[in-house]
This record gives C-alpha cells, structure tokens and sequence, in this order.
C-alpha cells in the first residue's frame, strides 16, 4: 500500500536535503538568533501594607522535575559528543554542495559509551564524512580511528583515541518506559556552536514501527537538524533511547523517534564482538497484510514473496505460503519478526507455523545469515532515506 502521497514524510533527523544524517553548514547562509527583548513586569513595593511571614518548614519533600532536570542535563552533558566532517563529493544522499569544501560540512551528535573513547551514534551522522573529528563537552577534539556502521538499525560505534572519559548510563531495559513519562534529549541542533542544547516532552509513544527494521520510541521534545545520535534520557539520568528520526511537514509538529536501549545494547554488543551485526533471517521475503500496512490491529499473518536462502527451500517453503507463528509467538509485522530474531543467531533453528497449499504445517528452519534483505521486506514505498532533511 503506498503511502509515498501522504503528507508528512519521516526524516532523519540531522540532515538538511539529504540522507548523510547530519545537519549541513552552508557558506550561502546562516542560522541568526533572533533577539527577544525581555519583558519584566516590576511593582514597587508598599512598605506600610508589607510584613515579615515566616515560612513553614517543609520536611522530607521530594524534589520537583523542574529540579531534577537541571541536575541531570549537569550531569549527562559531558557523555555527550559533537562529531563534524566533511561531506563526500561522491556522497549523491547530500544535495548541499559548495565550490569549496571548507564549508561543504555536516555535524551530528554521539553518546560516550566507554571510557576508553568508544562512542555509539547514528549509522547516518558518520556514513559519508571524511576527516571527521569529535568534540567533547570540555572543547577538546579527537579523531575517529575506528568506526563500525549498521545500516539497518541506524547505529554506528566510532573510537577515539582518548581516556577516562565520561560513559553515559545506559538503561537496563526501556521496559518500564511510559507513556507520559518526561524524557530530555541531548544534541547539537542546527550550528555546531550549540553543542549540549537540551529539550524536554513527553514519551507520546511506544513500540512504533515507522520506516524501521526495528520499533521506536515516540516523544515530543523537540529533535532539530544536528540531534541526530543525541541521547534520550529519562529522570533517573539514564539513556532510554538515542534519537534518530522525525516526522516534519506542514502541520506536523513535534514527533521524533529514538532507538530503544534494547536496540542499541543488541547492535553495540554484536558490533563489539564481531565487528558486524550477525542478524539471524528466515531467508524469506515477507508482504505484510492491509491492515497491518495501515497500522490497523489484527492477527493476519504474513504472506512469503520470494524465497532468499536455501536453508528456506530445504525447509519446503514456497512462494505464496503464510506465516502465522514463530516459536510459538504471532507474527503479524515484518518488526513483528525481526524483534523476535533479535534472540537469534545464524545456524540456530526455529519452528515456523505456517499455511502451504491450504493446509495448516510446522516447518523446522535453520536460521541464515541475513546478507541486507530484511530492509527489502519493508514496504518498499514507505518514506525512505532520500526524504531525509
């Protein structure tokens, strides 16, 4: 079902009229504040109708969130990163371009992971910078001398040489997460000057599949140009999410989307120990249901299109069978799938319940290595990365 005609299309956010993933600095222009005179109601004070009244002492009073946000912005800055580079000339995704490549830049953002100058962002801020360079809370600057990216997922582990720096805390788990919950993301929107900017919302949403190989989480604290790989935090001080993508249309406002720690911990972990994400698939190619392209509730299953491995054609699966279970668990989306397989490696087996020919059948399949396929299993005209900012 297309939805290329609908208005608001989703985009990464910290691009401008490209897909690189990091806001872009132009020689031709510039992003001027605008000066805001302040307004200061003042009354003079009557001193024969004023009197001393003390207040009462009050004992054992939890702090407000206008309190605690300060404390925590305090303290998660300095695990927040700046990261700038130049733009590739062969970078097609990037469509700001200048004569000279003194200003032909894009910046994103990055959270410090460990203290030995591993950094995890978006797979869109570094894909395609060159000369990259990383800057600190404190204004110190440091090459990239390692990066692995995952495209899939939009996430990316880059290295710095440096040590003891400031590792954010990372969630355990973004189960507890709530709707209503207020949240406060980290970035460095539109200028590179405003590195460690903070806003503050809401969680407006959870488990959403937008343009994702995996699920989302939805707030509307503001996500601008240049936020992209930022953290989002919770009022405990801990990373719930690093932000990735907004909606942005004409009468859209505030809805961005973070990748969920769960993500972020499975992607860093795989990156970590193999260098790459060992992501385990079915082999198959599956279209999602009407109603699940709408976003509609409902249990239809999933209708495999093409057949990708020979592990799958061992397995007796063809085109035009329906895939309702998954060891057990309903499949209804292609996220459906690829969160469950995230418990998965390649070569580990799973039982599939499945219709063939009109008949209901369990099928054992040897999970393959998934070789870029489950992004062809998203509907192929959802908003892509070319409708980046």
């Amino acid at each position: 079902m297309s939805i290329q005609g609908k208005a608001a299309a989703l985009l990464f956010i910290g691009t401008v009229l490209g897909s690189s993933g990091c806001f872009s600095v132009s020689a031709q222009g510039s992003h001027q504040a605008v000066p805001v005179k302040s307004v200061t109601a003042t009354a003079k004070p009557n001193s024969k109708t004023m009197s001393t009244v003390k207040a009462p002492v009050q004992k054992n009073v939890a702090p407000s969130t206008v309190d605690i946000i300060p404390q925590i912005i305090k303290k998660v800055s300095p695990s927040v990163v700046g990261i700038i580079g130049q733009t590739s000339e062969n970078d097609s995704s990037t469509q700001v371009k200048q004569s000279t490549s003194l200003y032909d830049l894009a910046h994103g953002t990055g959270v410090i992971l460990r203290s030995d100058g591993w950094i995890v962002t978006n797979a869109h801020v570094v894909s395609g910078l060159s000369n990259a360079i990383v800057v600190t809370s404190d204004g110190k600057t440091y090459g990239i001398t390692e990066s692995y990216v995952d495209e899939m997922s939009d996430l990316a582990l880059i290295k710095i040489v440096a040590k003891s720096l400031h590792p954010a805390t990372f969630a355990a788990s973004s189960k507890n997460t709530v709707v209503g919950e207020t949240v406060i993301a980290l970035g460095t929107p539109v200028s590179f000057s405003l590195r460690n900017s903070a806003t503050t919302g809401i969680v407006s949403g959870l488990n959403r599949a937008v343009n994702a190989a995996y699920r989302l989480i939805q707030t509307d604290a503001a996500i601008n140009p240049g936020n992209s790989g930022g953290p989002l935090l919770n009022l405990k001080g801990e990373v719930i999410g690093i932000n990735s993508m907004k909606f942005e249309a004409v009468g859209v406002e505030n809805m961005g989307f973070s990748i969920p720690v769960e993500t972020v911990n499975y992607i860093t972990n795989q990156l970590f120990k193999y260098g790459e994400v060992r992501r385990a698939s079915l082999g198959v190619k599956l279209e999602e249901s009407w109603s699940a392209s709408m976003g509609l509730p409902g249990n239809d299953p999933l209708t495999v299109t093409n057949i990708f491995s020979k592990e799958a054609k061992a397995a007796g699966i063809v085109e035009g069978d329906v895939l309702y279970k998954v060891n057990g668990r309903r499949i209804t989306s292609v996220v459906d799938l690829n969160e469950l397989l995230k418990s998965f490696l390649p070569g580990q087996t799973v039982t599939l319940w499945m219709q063939s020919d009109g008949d209901i059948v369990t099928r054992k399949l040897l999970l393959s290595k998934d070789q870029g396929n489950i992004g062809s299993e998203i509907d192929d005209e959802a908003p892509s990365n070319d409708d980046a900012v």
